[in-house]
């Protein structure tokens, strides 16, 4: 019979970190849009966006698509510092306070449950003062090894 080929070796800390933070960090989107990576530890991240007027919404606030889309770049980024890589394939949020133009967000997420496919993430973003301006959970694939 045949012998299985022995699995590749876990990619160690630094490298999962480097890469969450270049490649996941990177994302083309996410550049565009001004999120920047902030902090970085295994199984948590901390981005930013300072929202300006293309982040706002019809009534001068920042717009839901912006914050949901920080609140995801940070579980993305939070789920590639683990040893399989992966992609947030659900995720919901609530906005529970105005955020507004030209204030410093920050969106921490946390891994709250990891299993060996699937991770389950929190996310508080929340305004240069400590306000929480919205709560998101999401759900990570992790397909293949690093």
């Amino acid at each position: 019979m045949p012998s299985r080929p022995e699995p590749p070796a876990p990619m160690p800390l630094s490298e999962r970190l480097d890469y969450a933070r270049r490649k996941v960090g990177g994302d083309p989107l996410a550049t565009d849009l001004g999120i920047v990576v902030e902090e970085l530890a295994e199984g948590r991240a901390v981005v930013s966006l300072v929202p300006a007027a293309r982040h706002l919404n019809a009534v001068g606030r920042v717009h839901g698509s912006a914050l949901y889309a920080l609140a995801d770049q940070a579980m993305a980024v939070a789920a590639n510092t683990l040893e399989r890589r992966a992609l947030i394939v659900q995720a919901q949020i609530n906005f529970v306070d105005k955020a507004l133009p030209g204030d410093k967000l920050l969106a921490t997420a946390q891994a709250r449950d990891l299993k060996r496919s699937l991770s389950l993430w929190e996310v508080t973003i929340r305004d240069q003062g400590g306000r929480t301006v919205a709560l998101a959970q999401g759900l990570g694939y992790h397909g293949g090894a690093g």
